[in-house]
């Protein structure tokens, strides 16, 4: 995917995560069984993993590329990265800690998914700063796909919600 095809996906993927949430009655929002999590909990997710690639970004390519290093191969396809994330999940990769949402009811539904729309809109604006090739080079640190190209993160980042969306769905529709 391109920038602009980048860009596209992120908005578009997180308003409709957005918007299913605001489908779900109050008893749904805080529905969990078998210890995982609530859509509350997923949505919590969601910001806690945008949020330090957010804070990253503010950074000039320059810095990232001494800070962080440069890719010394090609961007994996989006397929290529999802089969990635996917394989790692069966093999039980799981959140690492500072990731794990804390519980949040059905009163932060809506504050909490402005938040999670503002990280994206301040991630897409970001991601207009960097080149093509900046999306190519500069590598970041994921913690279950190890170092991965800014391009592959985006892909990763428009995933996650799906994932996250999906797990939701599954879970209501079991129980």
């Amino acid at each position: 995917m391109d920038k602009p095809t980048l860009i596209s996906h992120l908005s578009t993927r997180y308003q409709l995560f957005t918007n299913y949430l605001a489908t779900l009655t109050g008893e749904e929002f805080e529905w969990s069984t078998n210890g995982k999590w609530t859509a509350g909990q997923q949505l919590e997710h969601l910001c806690l993993s945008v949020k330090p690639l957010v804070r990253t970004l503010w950074l000039p390519a320059f810095l990232l590329k001494l800070g962080l290093g440069k890719a010394n191969r090609s961007s994996k396809t989006y397929e290529q990265l999802v089969a990635k994330y996917v394989e790692k999940l069966a093999a039980g990769g799981r959140a690492t800690s500072r990731f794990i949402p804390q519980p949040v009811g059905v009163e932060l539904q809506g504050k909490r998914s402005q938040q999670l729309l503002g990280l994206i809109d301040q991630l897409t604006r970001q991601i207009g700063h960097f080149t093509e090739k900046d999306l190519d080079t500069i590598i970041a640190p994921h913690p279950l796909l190890g170092r991965v190209t800014l391009r592959e993160m985006m892909y990763f980042t428009i995933y996650h919600v799906e994932h996250h969306q999906n797990t939701i769905k599954n879970q209501l529709a079991w129980g």
